[in-house]
């Protein structure tokens, strides 16, 4: 056996040795926090009229849905959708203890009530909102903006109100953080409106217009008229010493035909009666975007949320989005934006509703499907997307996967310190997707290798007193539970038939002293798996 830390005080090493036992070993460990109640009757029928859409459209194109997906196999789209990252065995164990009704819909809420969702959540439209460059040094942080909109999405404000600050407000971006989406927009002396009336179409109404920038539209009705109104609106903001005010002035730009400067008054490209007749520029066009009538803005955060959650957009592209149907024929984007709306631009209430959904729950195989049946089956969501895990779920995971408590908020001060560094590090190396984080990439080589040659992976899988690795292989009872425990672990399931025997061979072959390098080979081998990478 390896030398383990002979230094550490027994009562230490005892101490953490059973720690690791109990959580490993026994499964009716109290859950940290208490269950929410039981879903409303709200929720039920929201689902219930998307699930009949949803089964209507399946009927018309004569496609058979998949089966629903097993509870373990949900647990963990919940847990990388809304946290980043696997549930751990300590989760897993208490889930599979769970025998109340609802179960699914109980642990969603205590997902989204846990500040890890609030945490990663902020983080994921952080960059729709001001993308991933660092901005201008001084007047943009990034770590406030984040703050604020993790505090937003925990306390469930509603989310028409969180854009209308975003838009409009006014001060410091250290005290009033949602001004940071303007300051990001910050090029030398000057605010660049351009920017940010570009970014205000795509991150609110799902529609990209910057090439109207230079000339209409090509494919749109877009024009370049309409987007100098929407600049125009950004045209009177200034820098102070209190920080971003608006500053009543006129907006010239030099027109490109004539070279002449003139002037460009504030206008939308759409329902100007929307448009309030008091208040700043920004604070009208505030209004405008998250107007009560303005199915754009509803349209995009739901299509936009719903790929946040599957991975891939319902609507693709995520930010070039048709106009709105007819009122007379809604979509499924207009059934979940019309109770989003209803529901006071509830996220958790959206999130919830399209988690519950025969979509979300559906299994990712269709027994006896080819590949242009399962490509029939995804274009109307009747079957759950392969998606790969976006880098920081990987690297989210793969720390999970190495630690048998829950990695969060309570965990010890040193643990998290460890967890940002090493994700941090290990994003520059694997490769950060950028601001266009639902257009679908394919895995590269060296990302594998990053995964299989890495001395991250190999660090953290190597067995310990400390880690799942030493305490699966020297906790658990059998052989057929060390091997169950180290699948649960990294892929959130149990083993086959002959998975678990194959790998209970080995153990048995086993020596003592070779026991846990085989424990180790197998975490090593399970987290380089295609199925770990992949949502499913």
């Amino acid at each position: 056996m390896k030398v383990r830390a002979a230094l550490i005080p027994i009562a230490v090493v005892a101490g953490v040795t059973l720690l690791v036992a109990a959580a490993a070993r026994d499964p009716l460990r109290q859950p940290r926090r208490s269950s929410p109640a039981n879903v409303t009757p709200t929720l039920s029928s929201a689902v219930a009229t998307v699930d009949d859409y949803l089964n209507q459209s399946w009927t018309d194109a004569n496609i058979a849905p998949a089966e629903p997906a097993d509870d373990l196999q949900i647990l963990r789209r919940l847990s990388l959708a809304l946290h980043g990252t696997i549930p751990s065995l300590e989760e897993i164990r208490q889930f599979q203890t769970d025998t109340q009704p609802d179960k699914l819909r109980r642990w969603t809420r205590r997902l989204l009530d846990d500040l890890r969702f609030a945490d990663y959540f902020a983080q994921r439209l952080a960059r729709v909102y001001v993308g991933v460059d660092e901005g201008p040094f001084i007047i943009f942080r990034r770590d406030r903006l984040t703050d604020w909109l993790s505090s937003r999405l925990q306390a469930d404000h509603p989310y028409d109100e969180t854009v209308r600050h975003l838009i409009a407000e006014t001060g410091l971006w250290t005290g009033a953080p949602a001004v940071n989406f303007v300051t990001s927009a910050r090029i030398d002396e000057d605010f660049d409106e351009n920017k940010l009336a570009g970014r205000t179409v795509r991150a609110f109404l799902g529609q990209r217009i910057d090439c109207a920038q230079c000339h209409d539209h090509p494919f749109r009705d877009w024009t370049q008229d309409q987007f100098e109104g929407l600049a125009a609106h950004f045209g009177q903001v200034s820098l102070s010493p209190f920080g971003v005010e608006d500053k009543p002035q006129e907006y010239t730009i030099q027109d490109r035909e004539t070279l002449e400067d003139r002037t460009v008054a504030p206008s939308v490209p759409f329902s100007p009666t929307w448009l309030p007749t008091a208040g700043t520029s920004r604070g009208q066009l505030a209004a405008w975007l998250t107007h009560p009538e303005n199915r754009r803005f509803r349209r995009a955060t739901v299509n936009r949320v719903w790929g946040l959650l599957f991975g891939r957009a319902y609507l693709r592209p995520v930010d070039d989005l048709d106009d709105p149907p007819p009122t007379a024929t809604p979509d499924l984007l207009d059934l979940l934006a019309d109770d989003f709306a209803a529901q006071n631009y509830s996220i958790k209430h959206l999130i919830e509703t399209i988690t519950a959904t025969q979509a979300f729950r559906a299994a990712s195989t269709i027994d006896g499907g080819d590949d242009k049946s399962l490509a029939a089956a995804e274009s109307k969501s009747a079957i759950f997307p392969l998606v790969r895990l976006r880098p920081e779920q990987v690297i989210g995971a793969i720390l999970q996967a190495a630690s048998v408590q829950t990695i969060d908020r309570n965990s010890h001060l040193l643990v998290r310190t460890i967890r940002l560094i090493r994700e941090g590090d290990f994003i520059r190396e694997y490769g950060d997707l950028g601001s266009d984080e639902l257009q679908e990439r394919g895995g590269t080589i060296p990302q594998r290798l990053v995964l299989m040659n890495g001395d991250l992976v190999r660090e953290l899988m190597e067995s310990n007193l400390f880690n799942s690795v030493g305490g699966t292989a020297t906790m658990a009872p059998t052989d057929e539970q060390c091997i169950e425990t180290a699948f649960l672990i990294c892929l959130t399931r149990k083993p086959t038939p002959p998975e678990s025997a194959h790998f209970v061979a080995q153990l048995q072959d086993s020596t003592d002293e070779s026991r846990e390098q085989v424990v180790e080979d197998l975490f090593w081998s399970l987290l380089n798996t295609t199925e770990f990478s992949w949502n499913h």
